[in-house]
């Protein structure tokens, strides 16, 4: 990985630091093993994930609420499926 991608990874786990735990350990860790396997297309759809408001990120992610935007659900559905294949 060159200096230009590790720091884009640190800036998208820093990113993932959020004020709820329940979001900081489904984000982080699909950051670390599943992020650089993305499309072009979901990393950038990934990123737009992050800058939406934690508590939308919470009832989305806890299945309380479906996201609106299916290029977002669709970024949701792939955390929640990655992070469970991995047992997270």
């Amino acid at each position: 990985m060159n200096t230009g991608q590790e720091n884009a990874i640190r800036r998208l786990k820093w990113a993932c630091r959020r004020g709820m735990l329940e979001l900081d350990v489904l984000l982080e860790p699909f950051v670390d093993h599943d992020y650089a396997e993305l499309t072009p297309e979901q990393q950038q759809a990934f990123e737009r994930l992050l800058t939406c408001d934690d508590p939308e990120l919470f009832a989305w992610f806890m299945g309380h609420e479906k996201c609106p935007d299916p290029v977002l659900a669709a970024q949701v559905a792939l955390v929640l499926e990655r992070n469970l294949a991995r047992g997270a």
